[in-house]
């Protein structure tokens, strides 16, 4: 096999919907390597408002949806590693209150 890069999947990231808040709150532990691909899974009832850095709203999951991001596929220059950065923490707050269930954030990656 040429070429062959391993892809590695991360340790799936939760938080129950009883630890989210209107306030910013840590999903899982921060990325220990480059990631590629990464899911971001509502599985509670409420709409929930996702974010890297603890501050800035910048993704918005609605009730029972997901947010898939493949960073690797579509780019014009093959040659560009696109990945979120090692040590890339994800963070949620409700839009709407949740009473149920959890939200996931899933990895897949690898060398760059």
């Amino acid at each position: 096999m040429a070429n062959a890069q391993v892809v590695q999947i991360d340790a799936l990231r939760s938080l129950a919907h009883g630890s989210i808040s209107g306030t910013y709150a840590a999903v899982g532990t921060p990325l220990t390597f480059p990631a590629r691909l990464v899911c971001i899974t509502n599985n509670t009832d409420g709409d929930m408002i996702f974010s890297i850095d603890g501050v800035t709203d910048q993704l918005f999951v609605a009730s029972g949806s997901f947010k898939l991001f493949d960073l690797q596929t579509n780019r014009l220059n093959q040659q560009q590693q696109w990945v979120l950065a090692i040590g890339t923490q994800f963070f949620v707050k409700q839009s709407t209150a949740p009473t149920k269930n959890s939200v996931y954030v899933e990895i897949l990656g690898g060398v760059t």
